[in-house]
């Protein structure tokens, strides 16, 4: 199978492609592109409208909002990868191992996948979030808990289709354990349908961090996060708008983006362009 299909077809989507790379990239290189402290606090200078000088602003502390923006960027977004991957890695593997041992295996696993799905995953997140207390290492591992399932149930299906074939047959017939056959056999099959999950999951779980943030289960002040400061900036709406509405945007702009290439590959997985 080849990876060329993978390639989006719709011109378009190389606008989403640049502008998630700016995003990206701007957040990487928060410190090269703003001198000024994330948590820099400037009674002097607080609510300020946009200008040349705080180009997003700045809020109630008189912290610089785009400042803080890209910063937040680097949070959210290095959460983000680092728990698509985990889930991705647990998930690919659990859903490629279900689908080759079958039997009892993959009916318990798949239980376990119907039960996790019984509970939408933020809130799912929230629950566990709330019991295990706030930090950036514990969003990462609930967010993962919460969507390697999605991962799972479509590799199985996927997989399901290939262990029958010749290959994998003469594989086992030449005495190949279940692991390497997993590894060397079903996982390459497989790889454009996990390319996509990934680039889908992104902006998922930017959303679900942002959400947990918004509510105080995220990253804890003083760091920025998108979600975070979205809601220090509700009580201002009417006087201080760009608080939560230009880093909203910058979410909304993210997710759009990571979303929009997933389905664009998705489409050339399935051999279909508009």
């Amino acid at each position: 199978m080849s990876a060329r299909f993978l390639l989006p077809r719709d011109r378009r989507i190389a606008i989403f492609g640049a502008m998630l790379v700016v995003i990206v990239a701007g957040s990487a290189c928060a410190p090269l592109l703003s001198n000024v402290d994330p948590n820099a606090i400037d009674l002097s200078a607080t609510l300020q409208s946009p200008t040349w000088h705080h180009w997003f602003g700045t809020d109630q502390m008189g912290r610089d909002v785009f400042t803080r923006t890209l910063y937040g960027g680097r949070i959210s977004l290095a959460i983000a990868f680092c728990a698509v991957l985990l889930a991705g890695f647990f998930g690919a593997i659990a859903g490629l191992m279900s689908a080759y041992i079958g039997g009892r295996f993959d009916a318990t696993l798949m239980r376990i996948v119907d039960a996790q799905y019984a509970l939408p995953p933020v809130f799912l997140a929230m629950l566990i979030v709330g019991i295990c207390g706030p930090s950036m290492t514990n969003i990462v591992i609930v967010v993962t808990l919460a969507n390697w399932g999605r991962f799972a149930r479509i590799i199985r299906a996927e997989a399901l289709s290939l262990r029958e074939r010749d290959f994998i047959l003469i594989a086992k017939l030449a005495g190949a354990t279940p692991l390497h056959v997993v590894l060397r056999h079903l996982l390459p099959n497989v790889r454009n349908t996990f390319v996509v999950l990934l680039t889908l999951d992104i902006g998922l779980v930017i959303f679900m961090e942002a959400a947990l943030s918004f509510v105080g289960l995220g990253v804890q002040p003083p760091d920025p996060s998108w979600g975070g400061m979205i809601a220090d900036g509700r009580n201002y709406l009417d006087t201080a708008w760009w608080l939560s509405a230009l880093p909203g945007l910058v979410l909304i702009a993210t997710v759009l983006s990571s979303n929009r290439i997933g389905e664009s590959l998705q489409r050339g997985a399935d051999g279909v362009s508009r």
